[in-house]
């Protein structure tokens, strides 16, 4: 595992890591991709998924094996264990007590005599969620995702995912669906997917928000959908981790939570920023052990993960490994320090911050029931995570009687008069 010299990076090493593989979303080879995906699917319909299947999955579909049916959902039920089962509705469960918690209420005050102002705040009517398939199954996207969702009171959800190679959806998927109360369920291949979210075909209605994470051929497609007018919920691209970690840290348990994130793909990020030059020796010495126990395929991903866009920061100071992880805006972050609670106070730029090494990215990501799904590649800098919040909007309230009326009413002729809108200022004083 590489140790590099934050002082030392030269500017194109600084911005491939700043960057990381976000950054091809943006190619214009990936853009064209999308587009030409949208077009097709606009064009085709039905007939596009099905030949988009063929081609990048390898499964040949029906038009009738686009949407799930119900017996399949009911048949997952006996696929999955009853452990894994109650695994799922725990995670649920968790998910849901902390948006219901952040769920935000309507109100109206009345500041001065006459004048009414408030706020309220109504859900998204339909919204697609992509789940990904391609590097293994990910029923835990499903939870983080749609039970917020829930929460807010969406009135359609639909649920897409690639199929596998049976042709068939992961059963833990669909038994999260089912315990989260979605039936709307398509498979096919994910670009095409979200193009027919885009733009409808005659199996999978179009939507007005899109969610989902995934390579940046997938992301791209859900920036190319809001072109179109469909919003994109979140950036949620490759996955990427951080540990900020003092002398005082232990390098097993920091190793530990670097494979944690590291194995998710050969494009994700898995990064050690610290002071301490022992440390991250002594964490370079130990992760190998962890690594070697890995699956063979993990190991490729975590091994890309911690060369490609990750490895250890040496910083030469605590002041400046903060300022590099405010620059970077991880996705997710741990706080490894002998005082969490006061280096939390200077995080402005993260996704997720978890403090303390009891509390590891694996816990994050199934148990807690905080937001899994989060900005990445430096999206954390002006946006959030997928919470309940992604599925509101709000309408501003306002009510004026009489005497409110006349109370503004020098205000709009001031301001009407001004910026040269006569019928502003006669709605008001001729009324």
């Amino acid at each position: 595992m590489k140790i590099v010299a934050l002082a030392q990076l030269d500017d194109a090493a600084r911005q491939r890591m700043l960057r990381r593989a976000n950054s091809r979303i943006f190619d214009a080879q990936i853009l064209e991709s999308a587009r030409r995906a949208i077009e097709d699917v606009q064009a085709r319909g039905d007939d596009a998924l099905l030949d988009y299947t063929r081609r990048w999955d390898g499964v040949d579909l029906t038009r009738e094996q686009l949407i799930v049916r119900r017996d399949e959902i009911a048949a997952a039920r006996g696929a999955v264990t009853r452990e894994l089962q109650d695994a799922l509705t725990e995670a649920i469960g968790r998910s849901r007590r902390f948006n219901e918690r952040l769920l935000p209420a309507n109100w109206l005050v009345t500041p001065e005599a006459g004048i009414t102002v408030g706020v309220r705040f109504t859900p998204l009517e339909r919204v697609g969620v992509y789940v990904p398939a391609g590097k293994g199954a990910f029923p835990s996207t499903c939870v983080t995702i749609v039970t917020p969702a829930v929460v807010a009171g969406v009135t359609e959800i639909a649920v897409l995912a690639p199929p596998r190679a049976d042709g068939r959806l992961d059963p833990a998927l669909l038994v999260a669906c089912d315990l989260l109360g979605i039936d709307r369920i398509f498979r096919c291949n994910g670009v095409a997917g979200i193009a027919a979210f885009a733009v409808g075909t005659d199996t999978i209605p179009a939507v007005p928000a899109i969610v989902g994470p995934g390579n940046p051929y997938i992301v791209a497609t859900q920036l190319m959908a809001q072109t179109l007018g469909v919003r994109m919920l979140a950036m949620l691209g490759p996955t990427e981790a951080m540990v900020l970690a003092d002398g005082d840290a232990d390098p097993r348990r920091l190793a530990l939570d670097l494979l944690n994130e590291a194995e998710h793909g050969q494009d994700s990020a898995a990064i050690l920023v610290t002071d301490s030059r022992t440390l991250a020796a002594d964490v370079a010495r130990v992760l190998p052990e962890y690594l070697a126990r890995l699956p063979q395929d993990r190991q490729a991903f975590a091994r890309a993960a911690l060369t490609d866009y990750g490895g250890i920061v040496l910083a030469q100071s605590m002041d400046a490994a903060v300022d590099f992880v405010n620059q970077y805006a991880p996705e997710h972050l741990q706080i490894a320090v002998r005082d969490p609670q006061g280096v939390l106070a200077r995080i402005r730029n993260a996704g997720e911050i978890l403090l303390g090494q009891d509390t590891p990215f694996s816990a994050g990501n199934y148990a807690i029931g905080v937001p899994a799904a989060l900005p990445t590649g430096g999206a954390a800098r002006t946006g959030s995570g997928v919470t309940v919040l992604s599925f509101l909007k709000s309408s501003s309230v306002a009510s004026l009687d009489a005497t409110g009326l006349a109370t503004v009413r020098p205000v709009v002729e001031q301001l009407g008069t001004y910026e040269g809108f006569p019928a502003h200022v006669m709605a008001v004083v001729e009324r």
